[in-house]
């Protein structure tokens, strides 16, 4: 395992002019030994760009690759060691499941012993046991995968496990399972695992840090509850969470901000630069307040959504469009009554040029 250091960006074409001419810009960013992360964000945002260049499939058009401070940039993927998982399975058909998930320890010249032992606990972990024995052939696409799996994870010797969209193929009401598992041998092994996903659960209940990325820019790195409850960046907030944050244009001003026209007050102890920003609040925390309380403002409710365990209120306010998230144990408001907003809370956020600013309400 290593200490993997980026300092690089990426252009499929050559000469860059513009931001649009990268797939990756600028960027420095380190994954420390035995970590779980996960590259987050939309598809053609340069995540597997980046994977593809860790791994070493890849030469970035500027800048290093660091293993352990040693520069492997134009090192290959075996000089790397590196393993790595792909969308769809990669495995030989004609050998048993325990042939495959031997072969990366035959291919090293591993001792026998230490083979058996290494692929029956990976199999065991994998819930693989039971088909050792079997050949690959035979089997359906989710045993494939996590055969493909078992591959990547048998060596202890690697630098890290890349996985590019390793559960596409894998049935919905086993991704869970699998997500559970690989957080599980994580766990176990200590291999550092970096696991690029569109999908958000993935990579929140994987990962103990996510890089969200968008249109070739890391916008933020962090835990889970650091992306939810800090966004760095409105397209942070925006991308996670279900519905994502709120946004309304603002003014701030002393003591508080305009919103809508309309004063509302902070607290004492908060401050916040004076000019134009954006006011970010999650449905999870825009809860309904009271006329005159100086912390909400009016709006027209356009939908109401029993989800079962929550209401979701869908409210108009000047223009735009708000989320709500109120508890099944609530008496929802009706469609087309006003309710009040309380906008401004502990968890309310503040962006300028998209970029979250010191100062919450």
């Amino acid at each position: 395992m290593a200490l993997i250091e980026l300092d690089l960006a990426h252009a499929y074409v050559p000469n860059p002019r513009s931001d649009d001419d990268y797939a990756l810009l600028p960027l420095k960013m380190a994954f420390r030994d035995g970590g779980a992360y996960a590259l987050l964000g939309p598809s053609g945002c340069g995540k597997t760009t980046m994977l593809n260049i860790i791994s070493g499939l890849l030469v970035p058009s500027q800048g290093t690759v660091r293993f352990d401070g040693r520069d492997v940039t134009r090192d290959s993927p075996q000089r790397r060691n590196i393993a790595q998982v792909f969308q769809f399975p990669v495995i030989y058909d004609t050998m048993t499941v325990a042939q495959n998930l031997a072969f990366p320890l035959r291919n090293r010249k591993v001792p026998e012993a230490e083979i058996r032992q290494r692929v029956g606990r990976i199999a065991e972990m994998l819930e693989l046991s039971g088909e050792l024995d079997h050949r690959a052939a035979g089997l359906s696409a989710d045993q494939k995968q996590k055969i493909s799996l078992g591959r990547g994870l048998v060596r202890s010797d690697v630098s890290a496990v890349l996985f590019d969209e390793p559960l596409t193929v894998i049935d919905p009401h086993l991704k869970w399972q699998l997500r559970r598992k690989l957080k599980q041998i994580h766990h176990e092994l200590k291999l550092t695992l970096i696991y690029v996903t569109h999908d958000q659960v993935e990579a929140l209940t994987f990962a103990d840090e996510v890089v969200v990325m968008s249109r070739g820019r890391a916008v933020q790195k962090g835990a889970a509850e650091d992306l939810f409850e800090r966004p760095a960046h409105t397209f942070v907030g925006h991308f996670i969470g279900s519905p994502g944050m709120n946004f309304l244009p603002a003014q701030a001003v002393r003591g508080g901000v305009l919103v809508n026209d309309q004063p509302l007050a902070f607290q004492e102890d908060r401050r916040l630069p004076e000019g134009p920003v954006k006011l970010g609040i999650r449905p999870e925390y825009l809860r309904l307040g009271q006329a005159g309380d100086g912390r909400s403002l009016p709006a027209r409710v356009s939908r109401v959504q029993d989800i079962g365990t929550y209401f979701l209120l869908t409210c108009e306010l000047g223009g735009h469009t708000l989320k709500s998230r109120l508890g099944a144990e609530a008496a929802p408001p009706a469609e087309g009554d006003t309710v009040h907003l309380r906008l401004l809370d502990a968890h309310t956020c503040f962006y300028r040029d998209e970029q979250l600013v010191e100062g919450t309400a």
